[in-house]
């Protein structure tokens, strides 16, 4: 079985915040997805509440997603990000089921 998860982060925006979040979250598009563990990292917004918008990612292993906390850019983020939202993140690490 993979060692491969997926991570989906909601980020609730301050009312007027939401374009400040929205570009912090597409700053971090490039640097993420050099890193070696990356599989796919998507900043998105929900469709039915602007001040919803969700990171949805795919890293190699718990460990590449824990590297990638520790980088820079994310760091960056997360600094960005801490007066620009209601509260903190709400972050979910996923593991697929396995297929019968």
């Amino acid at each position: 079985m993979s060692d491969e998860i997926s991570v989906v982060a909601i980020l609730k925006a301050k009312p007027g915040s939401e374009a400040a979040v929205a570009a912090a979250m597409v700053a971090g598009i490039a640097p993420s997805r050099a890193e070696a563990g990356n599989r796919s990292y998507v900043p998105t917004r929900d469709l039915d509440d602007p001040h919803t918008l969700i990171f949805v990612e795919r890293w190699a292993s718990r460990e590449a997603f824990a590297e990638h906390l520790e980088t820079p850019h994310f760091k960056t983020l997360v600094a960005t990000l801490e007066s620009l939202l209601t509260a903190p993140p709400a972050i979910h690490t996923l593991k697929a089921l396995p297929e019968a």
